[in-house]
């Protein structure tokens, strides 16, 4: 019955098949052995639910369940002027956000965005001209981190790059796809700051100001 499901046999509505397996031949981890896939939701995005046997550090097997996220990987990126001492983020709505306790909903992160069927370089250069008009010269990759391991299956490429505000042109983000996005320009010290009084609360964000007070302009 669920292979008969749009996204399994059958195309969905973004042309998708085959989202039933993913997962299903996993043989790398000797301890685990997958019984079977479900897709539960296959809407822009994806969740399973994975059946698998699991052998325990006393021996014995479990048969245990999985929800699985899968919005594809990311990437992430700081932009900084190391003259001025200023980082180029943004601001932008997130209901998730809205609905689990934030005020307004308007998060000031550092840009962002999907891979799709790009690389993460080829991502990341896109994401920071559509998201603050910036064209990225020379990058700077400083690692890969999976932000939710627990449930989401994205991991997100995270990298730097100095810019100048002479540079800028245009941004907002992507109308056609309801994005309206606002750059923003802030200094280091106040975005460390912001950090303690939780007005910057974006986990990817806080990781790369962590990342530059140790590494950029902390040296």
């Amino acid at each position: 019955m669920s292979e008969q499901r749009p996204g399994t046999s059958i195309p969905d509505s973004r042309g998708r098949t085959g989202l039933h397996r993913v997962g299903a031949d996993l043989d790398r981890n000797p301890d685990v052995r997958i019984r079977s896939v479900e897709v539960t939701s296959d809407g822009w995005h994806v969740l399973r639910r994975t059946t698998f046997d699991y052998r325990g550090r006393d021996g014995a097997w479990t048969t245990q369940a999985r929800e699985t996220y899968d919005r594809g990987n990311g990437a992430t990126i700081l932009l900084y002027d190391p003259d001025a001492r200023t980082l180029l983020l943004t601001r932008q709505f997130r209901f998730p956000a809205y609905v689990n306790g934030h005020d307004d909903g308007m998060l000031v992160e550092a840009a962002a965005g999907l891979l799709d069927d790009d690389s993460a370089e080829e991502a990341i250069r896109r994401e920071a001209a559509e998201e603050l008009g910036v064209t990225v010269g020379e990058l700077t990759h400083l690692f890969d981190l999976y932000m939710s391991p627990g449930s989401v299956t994205e991991r997100v490429h995270f990298f730097a790059a100095p810019y100048s505000a002479g540079e800028v042109r245009g941004g907002g983000g992507v109308e056609e796809e309801g994005e309206e996005i606002e750059p923003v320009t802030i200094g280091y010290d106040e975005a460390l700051d912001r950090i303690a009084d939780g007005t910057i609360v974006d986990g990817k964000t806080v990781i790369l100001l962590q990342w530059a007070a140790l590494t950029l302009f902390g040296a």
